[in-house]
């Protein structure tokens, strides 16, 4: 139900999930023209009328919400261009955040497991009630976690800015193009 409630979108966003795609001559995701991905496995699409990407629930391993994008009937070279920049950011940082938060996931529990052995604390208490750690000794594994990964999430932050820097000078591009459109429309009309 949450899934038919989904948000409507037309910014960028930075997710992407397995969306069924015809391929294109590169070999990366793409649509056909006039045509709505089909959300695979999202558990949601947008209604066949809309004109607007849509913004579905989010993912249970990345916590990002994937975009469902629309590709308008005349989308023209450059659009496309930036509907694939916008689809292959979504697509990287959905690998990164889904394979970050597993190892995150894992390396904590690993992590508690180890410390409450140490203490000779059951995992489980009598009533059945996991056994926690205070907050102190969380600290010292997010900050062993977050300096054991400090040049993964480096080396992340420069792509993801690489990617939108793309994505934005790929957007002022189709601004610029559409006006350039409308202002050759508009004179094609006056002059009749």
């Amino acid at each position: 139900m949450a899934a038919a409630r989904a948000l409507r979108a037309g910014g960028c966003c930075r997710r992407l999930l397995s969306f069924s795609f015809s391929s294109s001559a590169s070999g990366g995701p793409t649509a056909e023209r006039g045509e709505r991905q089909e959300g695979a496995g999202l558990g949601f699409s947008p209604p066949a009328h809309s004109r607007n990407d849509w913004i579905g629930p989010p993912d249970k391993h990345s916590n990002l919400r994937p975009v469902i994008f629309y590709v308008p009937p005349e989308e023209s070279p450059l659009e496309r261009r930036l509907r694939e920049a916008r689809q292959e950011a979504q697509a990287c940082d959905q690998r990164f955040w889904a394979r970050h938060n597993r190892a995150f996931s894992q390396e904590k529990e690993e992590f508690i497991y180890s410390r409450l052995k140490a203490k000779g604390v059951e995992v489980r208490d009598e009533t059945g009630q996991k056994a926690t750690l205070n907050a102190e000794e969380m600290a010292d594994f997010y900050k062993d976690f977050l300096s054991k990964n400090f040049r993964k999430h480096m080396q992340y932050n420069r792509d993801w800015y690489k990617r939108n820097f793309t994505i934005t000078f790929l957007m002022g591009q189709v601004a610029l193009e559409r006006a350039l459109r409308r202002l050759r429309w508009k004179k094609k009309n006056v002059g009749n």
